[in-house]
């Protein structure tokens, strides 16, 4: 009934558009040729479409009750079918003569962008400082919670001594891009508080439960800010952004994952559109997907965004991976996303431990210079003598802190390099940073990873040409799991334990 159907569709509209709820049309139909149209449906429904078979098509059907009510004459409808054939031949017929040539043509692979320039993604201190100041005065009679009171005058602190830690990198980044007319729209379960409490972007008054957001009150001058706790539906709201992300290239898009291993409800939009629109339909999009990632004994659900995944899709500089390991970095790593001509994906493993550990903070003038650093020289080594160093260990994210801290500890000479993108692979910076240590002869990748699991299937090739230069490379990872961690966290402990222990042995 193809009136009904225009009369459905119309009204559901008008409901639409008079009180703009959703409305769902419940339309009952059939597939005349079967699921696509070249199959033999009659094999597993026989009696079904013997019935469809016998049935005249409904543009048959609809016709004869427009002739018989006299709505058209049986020319018209003649006419019209002929209309219709004709476009539908004109259509071919273009189709045809734009066709590629016949034989088999090579697809030329695009020249790689690699790593590219650094972008300048400082910010003034005076800017900061506007920020932090609207994000630490609540309006009158607004009534902080009185545990988060006492977070927010530990941050006062920090902040007027001159550090910053993840959540307030972040949250400056974001005010920052705002203020430059960077509208920014996040999502994802506990976003606004942050799975690890940490984030505490919208304020809940403790007397009367109104709310306040700090970074959409900068000031007139500002773009939207918008930011919300998701439904429990990875696939549904990484779907949604990621089409919003493609539909306002202009604004700061970002998907957070409770904990990294929760992408995998999300894998269907990863591999049909994050990864492989641009090659399938030069489609872009400069999503930002947020996963915590860190071995920190809270079980084989709680600990890794599944680097190894990612990796395996990486080609045709299509997506960006990142580790960061300091405040600092993630600051101008958000930035950057939206402040160079690439606009790529960018999937940043987020950590955990680190959000609010002294080693990943950083000094608030690295925000007001500089741009996001592709690989990190070990700073013990900075403008001192490195001829005594003999091993370089290569390794991206928490698990740096932890070798360095050890390292510190038993008095070493190894240095340890951070490897802070992992895809582009910043490959000819690594090999300088090795290249500066004369004395080295022997590097290892190490991991927190399982061995089948992580970057080390990536980066061997990337990293194996050092045996070309007479240098000793291994790798360090727990050993090949099926599960990405352990549920005990005893054992977690022994074994990041040995794995910092074998990585400097």
């Amino acid at each position: 009934d193809p009136e009904a159907c225009v009369h459905v569709a119309r009204l559901a509209y008008a409901y639409r558009e008079a009180f703009h709820k959703d409305v769902v049309i419940d339309m009952v139909c059939y597939r005349r040729h079967g699921h696509n149209e070249g199959d033999d449906p009659s094999y597993t429904q026989p009696l079904m479409y013997k019935r469809i078979d016998a049935r005249r098509s409904v543009r048959k059907l609809y016709t004869e009750t427009l002739v018989k009510r006299g709505d058209i004459s049986m020319d018209d409808a003649e006419q019209a079918l002929d209309d219709f054939q004709a476009k539908l031949q004109v259509a071919l017929d273009e189709t045809r003569s734009s066709a590629p040539p016949a034989g088999i043509v090579a697809k030329e692979p695009p020249a790689p962008l690699g790593v590219l320039p650094p972008v300048a993604t400082g910010v003034d201190r005076a800017v900061l400082d506007r920020i932090y100041d609207v994000m630490s005065h609540p309006p009158a009679g607004f009534t902080v919670h009185p545990k988060l009171a006492r977070q927010f005058a530990k941050r006062d602190e920090m902040y007027a001594g001159g550090v910053v830690d993840w959540a307030l990198a972040e949250a400056l980044a974001f005010g920052s891009l705002l203020l430059e007319g960077t509208p920014m729209r996040m999502s994802g379960q506990d976003t606004r508080r942050g799975t690890f409490s940490q984030r505490h972007s919208v304020l809940v008054d403790y007397e009367t439960g109104a709310e306040w957001a700090p970074l959409a009150h900068l000031g007139e001058d500002q773009a939207k800010y918008w930011i919300y706790d998701s439904l429990l539906s990875e696939y549904a709201v990484l779907g949604f952004e990621y089409g919003y992300s493609v539909a306002n290239p202009q604004a700061l898009v970002i998907w957070e994952a409770q904990f990294g291993d929760f992408v995998n409800g999300a894998t269907t939009i990863i591999d049909e559109y994050l990864v492989a629109a641009d090659d399938k339909w030069a489609q872009s999009s400069g999503l930002v997907l947020l996963l915590p990632h860190g071995y920190e004994g809270q079980g084989a659900d709680h600990s890794t965004g599944r680097i190894e995944r990612f990796l395996t899709m990486c080609a045709e500089d299509n997506i960006q991976l990142a580790n960061a390991s300091t405040s600092a970095q993630y600051f101008h790593l958000l930035r950057r996303q939206m402040r160079r001509a690439v606009h790529k994906p960018l999937v940043v493993f987020s950590p955990k431990s680190l959000l609010r550990a002294k080693a990943a903070q950083s000094p608030v003038a690295e925000l007001t210079t500089g741009s996001f650093a592709e690989v990190l020289d070990d700073p013990r080594y900075a403008g001192t003598d490195r001829a005594g160093v003999r091993r370089v260990l290569v390794c991206s994210g928490k698990v740096a802190h932890e070798l360095m801290a050890e390292r510190d500890k038993r008095g070493v000479d190894v240095a340890v390099v951070r490897v802070e993108q992992l895809y582009p692979w910043p490959g000819e910076q690594v090999e300088a940073l090795i290249d500066g240590y004369p004395g080295v002869t022997e590097v290892r990748w190490v991991q927190e990873e399982p061995e089948n699991m992580g970057a080390w299937s990536f980066v061997r090739s990337r990293l194996s040409d050092v045996r070309d230069r007479g240098l000793t490379f291994d790798h360090v990872s727990r050993a090949e799991s099926g599960s990405p961690a352990t549920g005990s966290h005893a054992i977690h402990v022994q074994e990041q334990d040995q794995l910092i222990a074998r990585a400097l042995d």
